[in-house]
């Protein structure tokens, strides 16, 4: 048996979920979610108003409807897929313990956190973003630091900040989009579809749309596509500020006026599926880009708990069950 078995445990980190589609439960996700300076770079002063006077008065109720829209029976397709991809992991087993967190909402880093420093003397963080963003990746670090500054005896962390050039990812993504054409057929476009995030932070070195712009650029290689057959754009935008382009929405709906009338749309940015890519890609912008005249779109999965997709991950995790310890 592999000495890691004993030592080595494994922290698995997504965004978060409210806990319920209620008004009650989303105004709570999105006040600690919103809150975070890393999410909202603009004064603390100003935003707070903001964020307590308009935007928490108004954004639950919305956002609660449109999470009732994608409620499941076992609750947030986020958390059970991320639950479903743990236990992949676990069943590898040559870790110590395999735990899911959510940096906002439940369940919280701080208590998996304490549950695997009982079980291991190393533990390996892995945000499930394959492209790194101080909004996302840097915020699940600042969570674990705030963390660990409590504990008398750290144990041995390492941080995976990003896996957007992993082959593995690479493939198990293109391998997806490959059995979704074998039993759908293929379409006039691929669109790749990365969360937002505003132009700023770019400009002042997040490396994310350099990122993003890699993992497209692979994966339609990996398809064997040419430059006319995909396209690559940006959801989610939230705010008045300038956000990184071209925007999804927009794209989708000029395709049509150029005589792309069949679209598919994948979220390589998207560990698992989720509200941005269940409620806002599969059904929102389905009907802008039929009401634009399209004829066909299509949404394809996230890797969710596809084996492929466990490996992928499995496979960032080995260089360090062979850490001595």
């Amino acid at each position: 048996m592999n000495s890691g078995t004993a030592r080595l445990g494994v922290l698995l980190v997504n965004l978060g979920t409210p806990d319920a589609p209620t008004p009650k439960a989303v105004r709570r996700y999105l006040r600690e979610f919103l809150s975070d300076p890393r999410v909202v770079e603009i004064p603390r002063a100003l935003w707070w108003l903001i964020l307590n006077v308009i935007v928490l008065r108004v954004r639950p109720r919305k956002s609660a409807h449109a999470y009732r829209t994608i409620w499941t029976e076992r609750g947030s397709p986020l958390l059970t897929h991320t639950e479903d991809l743990r236990d992949l992991l676990a069943a590898d087993g040559r870790f110590a313990a395999v735990e899911i967190a959510m940096r906002y909402g439940n369940p919280s880093i701080r208590s998996k956190l304490e549950i695997l420093k009982r079980q291991a003397e190393t533990i390996v963080i892995l945000p499930l973003y394959p492209q790194y963003s101080a909004a996302t990746t840097g915020s699940v670090f600042d969570a674990v630091c705030d963390t660990a500054k409590s504990w008398r005896h750290v144990p041995g962390l390492h941080f995976v900040s990003d896996y957007y050039r992993a082959p593995a990812y690479l493939e198990a993504v293109a391998s997806s989009i490959r059995s979704f054409w074998q039993e759908q057929g293929r379409p006039d476009r691929l669109l790749f579809s990365f969360h937002g995030l505003p132009k700023r932070c770019v400009d002042l070195g997040d490396p994310y749309a350099g990122q993003c712009r890699h993992t497209a650029r692979d994966i339609a290689a990996r398809l064997g596509l040419n430059d006319e057959e995909w396209l690559l754009a940006y959801q989610s935008r939230f705010g008045r500020a300038e956000w990184l382009k071209p925007y999804c929405i927009d794209t989708l709906r000029e395709l049509p006026v150029q005589g792309i009338r069949r679209v598919d749309v994948v979220c390589p940015g998207f560990a698992v599926d989720c509200l941005e890519t269940l409620e806002e890609i599969a059904i929102a912008n389905r009907s802008e880009f039929l009401g634009a005249g399209g004829e066909c779109y299509r949404y394809i999965p996230a890797l969710n708990a596809r084996p492929e997709h466990a490996k992928a991950l499995i496979g960032l995790l080995e260089p360090y069950l062979a850490l001595p310890g």
